[in-house]
C-alpha cells in the first residue's frame, strides 16, 4: 500500500469504504472475490478498492491476535503476522510501567505500532522509530484510530540516541529472504547493537530459542507463553531485572509467573500416580524442577521435562495427568495391550524418545470404541509407556 492510499483511507470517504468492506466481508463469509466485487462497485479506483478489501481481510484475521481493536487498525500481511499478541504486549507494558510509572519509552523499530499501543495503554509516554515509511505511517494511524497519544518517526533506529527516554524497547527482525534467522548475528539490528542497548535501561524481545549462555550477566531472561504456546523471550536490562530467569504463563484465567528463586531443585524418582507436563515457557526458562517442587514430586528422568508426583495438583505451570497404568514399551506388546483395551482413538505424546506419533499410530492399527492418551518417554533412562488421563 502506498502512503497516499493509507492517508485516503483515513478520510471520511475512506472510512466509509472500510465500513462497507467490513460489512461485505461479513455478508459473504470472507470470500475475497465476492468482497472485492462489492467494494469495486462502491469505489471505482482499483488501488483504493483493493486496499479497503485487504484491510477488511487483515482486520478480521487480526481479531484473534489483537482483539476488537484490530477492527480499527491498519495492517500489512507481514506486519500482522509479526505483531505481538495483545495479552503478551500488555503484560510486558504493564511490567515496564510498574518499573517507571508515568515514564517515557522509545520503541526502536516499532513496525505498525502494536507495542506502542500497549505502552500507551499502560500510561507510558510512547514514541517509535520505524525504518519502513509505510509501517511508520500505519503506526501513527493506529495510535490515532485507537485514540492513544504517541509519536512516530520514520528513520533508522540504530542512529537514535535513546538516552532522552526513561527506557528503550527493541524487537530485532529475525527473518530474512530465506525465512527465520536463528543466528543472533544475522538479526536486524545485529546482536552487538542489542548488547549495547542492554547496557542502559531497556528491554529487548528475542527469539524463544535463545541460549542461556547468550544472556549477559545481570540481565533477566523472561520466557512468555500465551494459551500454552511460547510466544517470546524478553531480556530486561540490569536496572529493570528482578531475577535471572523467569517463566510467565498467560491463560484465560490470568497470569502466573515463576522464577529461579522459586526453584529449590528436585531429584529423579519413580513414576507416581500423577504426571505433569510443564508449560513451554517453564521448559525454556529451565525451571522444570521448580514445577516438581511445587507438586511435591520429582523428575521422571534428569534429561526429560516430565514431572511426577503421588499428589494431584492444579498448577498454571503444567498440565496434569492421572497415570492409569504402565503399558509395555515394545511396539508389538504395546499394540496387543491397546487392542485388548479396545482403544481405537489414541493421542500420543512423546518426549526424549525416537518416535514419530503419526507413523506409530498407523502401525498400531488401532481398533475399538475407547479413547486414550499414551505418553512415551524415558524414566530413569529406560523407555516407558504410560496410559494417562488428563485432569
Amino acid at each position: 500500500m502506498e502512503i497516499e492510499t493509507l492517508e485516503w483511507l483515513q478520510t471520511t470517504d475512506g472510512g466509509r469504504l472500510l465500513v462497507h468492506a467490513a460489512q461485505a466481508w461479513a455478508d459473504h463469509a470472507g470470500d475475497p472475490v465476492r468482497v472485492a466485487s462489492v467494494v469495486r462497485r462502491l469505489e471505482p479506483d482499483a488501488e483504493k478498492a483493493a486496499a479497503a478489501t485487504t484491510q477488511a481481510q487483515l482486520r478480521e484475521k487480526g481479531v484473534a491476535k489483537l482483539g476488537e481493536a484490530a477492527r480499527l487498525m491498519f495492517f500489512t500481511p507481514d506486519a500482522l503476522e509479526q505483531a505481538t499478541r495483545t495479552r503478551v504486549a500488555d503484560h510486558r507494558a504493564a511490567r515496564l510501567a510498574a518499573a517507571i510509572p508515568g515514564g517515557s519509552v522509545i520503541d526502536l523499530g516499532c513496525g505498525i505500532g502494536g507495542d506502542l499501543i500497549a505502552f500507551a495503554r499502560a500510561g507510558l509516554l510512547a514514541a517509535g522509530v520505524e525504518l519502513d515509511p509505510v509501517r511508520a505511517a500505519m503506526a501513527r494511524a493506529n495510535l490515532t484510530a485507537l485514540g492513544l497519544p504517541g509519536a512516530v518517526q520514520a528513520g533508522d533506529a540504530t542512529t537514535v540516541d535513546p538516552r532522552g527516554f526513561d527506557a528503550a524497547f527493541a524487537d530485532p527482525a529475525r527473518r530474512g529472504g530465506r525465512g527465520r534467522v536463528f543466528d543472533v548475528e544475522g538479526w536486524t539490528p545485529p546482536w552487538p547493537w542489542v548488547l549495547d542497548l542492554l547496557a542502559r535501561r531497556s528491554l529487548v524481545k528475542v527469539a524463544p530459542g535463545i541460549g542461556h549462555d547468550l544472556v549477559p550477566a545481570g540481565v533477566e531472561a523472561e520466557w512468555v507463553s500465551d494459551g500454552g504456546e511460547v510466544k517470546e523471550a524478553v531480556l530486561w536490562s540490569p536496572d529493570l531485572s528482578t531475577t535471572d530467569r523467569r517463566a510467565t504463563v498467560i491463560g484465560d484465567r490470568g497470569l502466573a509467573t515463576l522464577t529461579d528463586e522459586d526453584d529449590p531443585g528436585a531429584d529423579v524418582r519413580g513414576v507416581g500416580a500423577f504426571l505433569y507436563e510443564p508449560d513451554g515457557a517453564v521448559i525454556r526458562a529451565g525451571l522444570v524442577t521448580a514445577v516438581a517442587a511445587g507438586v511435591n514430586g520429582g523428575l521422571v528422568d534428569e534429561h526429560i521435562a516430565y514431572v511426577t508426583s503421588d499428589d494431584s495438583f492444579r498448577t498454571p505451570f503444567a498440565r496434569g495427568y492421572r497415570v492409569v497404568e504402565h503399558l509395555p514399551y515394545r511396539e508389538k506388546q504395546l499394540k496387543a495391550a491397546l487392542l485388548e483395551r479396545g482403544i481405537g482413538r489414541l493421542t500420543i505424546k512423546k518426549r526424549g524418545v525416537q518416535v514419530v506419533p503419526e507413523e506409530l499410530r498407523k502401525r498400531l492399527a488401532l481398533k475399538g470404541d475407547n479413547e486414550a492418551t499414551l505418553v512415551l518417554t524415558r524414566a530413569a533412562g529406560q523407555g516407558t509407556a504410560l496410559l494417562v488421563e488428563p485432569f
